[in-house]
This record gives C-alpha cells, sequence and structure tokens, in this order.
C-alpha cells in the first residue's frame, strides 16, 4: 500500500508530467482541488472551471497518462537513489519557490543543502580560453573562505572548471543538468558528476532517461539562475546561454556581476556587452565583489533565514498591518531579499517596493546590495 504522503506525491509528479500542463496551471489545479490527488478525482465539469484549465488540459488530465508514469517513475527514483524535491517540500530551495516559474519537482543526487546561506553561479563559454580559465579557477579559490554553493551546468568551458575547481579547493558544488539525472551530458564529464556527488551533487527538473534537448538548455538556465544569490559570467560570446542566465537572474532581482575582457576578444563580446548595458556590475576580484555584496566571513555555514536575529523590541504602533508584517519578517529572519519577502508576505512586487521605501524613509530599515533589506 502507498501510504497518503507518497500517493500526493506521485499524483504531484503526474500532473508535472501530463501532457499541456505546466508549472504554474499544476499550481492552480492544486489550489483550487485543494491537492494533487483531488485533481485526478475531479470530474471534468470542475476541472475546466478552474483559471487556465480548458477542454484539452482537462482531457489530458483525466486521460491517466500522467499517473501511470508517474507510479513508476517514482519507483525508479527510489531503486536509484534519486530525491524528488516537491515545491511544498521542506527541501524545496527556498531561493526558488517565491519564483513564477519555479520547478514544481526537482530530482537530485549527492551530498548537498540547496538552502545553504550563500550560493553563487558561475557561467560562460564553452570555447574558454586560458585567461578566462585562469580566472575561474581563481574565482573558486578566492570565494572558498566564504563557503557558498557553487551552481553551474556541467557544460564544457567555464562550466567544467568551475566544477573542478570546486573539487580541488572542497566547495560544494552542484550541477544543474538539462537532461535526466542518468544522462550526463556531455558523457566526458561523467567522473567529474560522479566527484561532485561527494561534496555537491546534480539536479534536475527532468524524468529520468530525458535527453538534453535544445530546448531544454534555457530552462536549465533559469534554475541555476533563480538557486544563485549572485551570477558571474566569466567569458561569453555575443550570443550564448551564459548571457540568457544573466538575463534570468536579472529578472529575478538577483545580482549579476561579469568579468571584462579585451574588446578584440568572441569569448568577452558577451560580458562586455553585459557591462556596457549596465546588466552586470563589472567583476574586478572576489574581494570587492563580496564587499558590494555586503557579505562578511561570519556564520558561512548558517541556512538562509537562521541569522542573527534582532533582540531588540519594535512596538508596531503607528505602523499598518502591511508594514507590521515586513518588520515582523525582518526581525525574525534578520535579513532578507525582496523575492523572499514577497513570497513570506504575500505582496507583490511593486506594493511592496513602495512601502520598503517608505520603511527605509522612516529609518525603520536598511537597503542592503543584492536587493536585500535589514532592520536598522
Amino acid at each position: 500500500m502507498i501510504s497518503l504522503s507518497e500517493a500526493e506525491k506521485i499524483s504531484t509528479l503526474a500532473l508535472v508530467h501530463t501532457p499541456s500542463v505546466g508549472a504554474v496551471t499544476v499550481r492552480q489545479l492544486i489550489s483550487y482541488c485543494g491537492g494533487a490527488e483531488k485533481v485526478f478525482k475531479s470530474d471534468y465539469k470542475k476541472l475546466i472551471k478552474i483559471p487556465g484549465v480548458g477542454e484539452k488540459v482537462a482531457r489530458s488530465i483525466l486521460s491517466g497518462s500522467g499517473l501511470s508514469f508517474a507510479e513508476q517513475e517514482f519507483q525508479r527514483c527510489n531503486a536509484t537513489d534519486t530525491a524528488l524535491h516537491f515545491f511544498t517540500d521542506p527541501t524545496y530551495p527556498a531561493r526558488l519557490k517565491p519564483l513564477y516559474d519555479a520547478p514544481i519537482v526537482l530530482y537530485s543526487r549527492g551530498n548537498f543543502d540547496f538552502n545553504t546561506y550563500r550560493s553563487v553561479g558561475i557561467v560562460g563559454t564553452r570555447q574558454i580560453s586560458e585567461y578566462g580559465k585562469m580566472v575561474t579557477e581563481m574565482i573558486i579559490r578566492d570565494l572558498a573562505p566564504f563557503a557558498p554553493l557553487i551552481v553551474s551546468g556541467l557544460a564544457y568551458g567555464v562550466d567544467i572548471v568551475a566544477h573542478r575547481a570546486c573539487i580541488k579547493h572542497q566547495l560544494s558544488t552542484l550541477g544543474v543538468m538539462a537532461s535526466g539525472l542518468d544522462v550526463v551530458y556531455p558523457a566526458a564529464h561523467l567522473r567529474t558528476a560522479k566527484e561532485m556527488q561527494q561534496n555537491g551533487g546534480l539536479v534536475t527538473e527532468n524524468a529520468l532517461a530525458t535527453k538534453p534537448d535544445f530546448m531544454r538548455f534555457p530552462a536549465r538556465n533559469r534554475i541555476i539562475a533563480g538557486l544563485s544569490d549572485v551570477t558571474i559570467v566569466v567569458e561569453s560570446a555575443k550570443k550564448g546561454g551564459s548571457l540568457i542566465t544573466a538575463e534570468f537572474a536579472g529578472n529575478y532581482h538577483r545580482d549579476v556581476f561579469a568579468v571584462p575582457g579585451r574588446i578584440e576578444s568572441p569569448q568577452s563580446e558577451g560580458c562586455n556587452q553585459l557591462i556596457r548595458d549596465n546588466k552586470a556590475a563589472i567583476f574586478t576580484s572576489v574581494e570587492d565583489m563580496t564587499a558590494a555584496l555586503g557579505w562578511g566571513t561570519a556564520d558561512q555555514n548558517a541556512k538562509i533565514g537562521t541569522s542573527p536575529k534582532h533582540d531588540l523590541q519594535i512596538s508596531f504602533d503607528g505602523f499598518t498591518q502591511d508594514e507590521g508584517q515586513v518588520l515582523s519578517l525582518l526581525k525574525q529572519k534578520g535579513t532578507m531579499q525582496i523575492d523572499e519577502l514577497s513570497w513570506q508576505s504575500g505582496m507583490n512586487l511593486n506594493k511592496l517596493a513602495a512601502l520598503l521605501l517608505n520603511l527605509e524613509f522612516q529609518g525603520m530599515i536598511r537597503s542592503m546590495p543584492g536587493k536585500k533589506y535589514s532592520l536598522m
């Protein structure tokens, strides 16, 4: 017999892998029906009344094809030590939860914590130069005292240099894949992928046995950006996947840095363009970057939300209910990024931004680099 929690997970997995059903629709279905299991117990008339669910989606759900696949997939994951992280689970990445396009479920293997206190995405061209290799290795070496989780894409070039440097310096590193966990691409990196799982791991939103089709790489890039507090683009051509990652990071209100390069170098065109267009800050050193981000060296291994709490007693008299809620969250959490504040408070970003500005004018909070806020 399958326990209720397992049944709910299987039903959620079934929705994710049902044709024509996207992540936003999955959330709608679960919200309106009161659970993933109840979605499959709903009738056609009820389903088509849910916003975003039309006749095609309702028929696709009720065909049962997703459930059949999910039951087999769940068994395959258990048999291969593949962990499943559903968006309602405590193990799901806190950095992804507030994002509108976050995956409903992630597959992972390895030994790592999504919710480390700091995380850094490092991306760049597959055609890495000796300069790019030197800079990537320097960044990893100089980041080691801060103990961040290093996130990249396991690809040729900058990605694999970053992962291997992490292994050398004993930094936890996470490879985000555009395939299933059992389809390491490129195959030449299989050995490194196995080594990474000792102090780090692999993660994907794709089902086991999924091949790395071209369309899956931009989707992979959004996860790299979403899992990272800051993304560093080391080298990039004028067009490339790392520029897509930088674009996602900017849309998620995350910091982006780009390493400048020679103006005649094709590998540096993308980085120079990001800096020129004010889409990235110029990267000069880890010391300068961490100073701009307001990083310290204390509590390096603390989880998100466990930074030292304020002991001061705050009176909420004279504040609106929304202002009091934000002040309470900051008192509890210490320092919070605006996306996390939005998710925790339930306020949209426009309303929250105005409210934060007002509280800053009142001397109640301070703004920090990276769109982070804390009490004064």
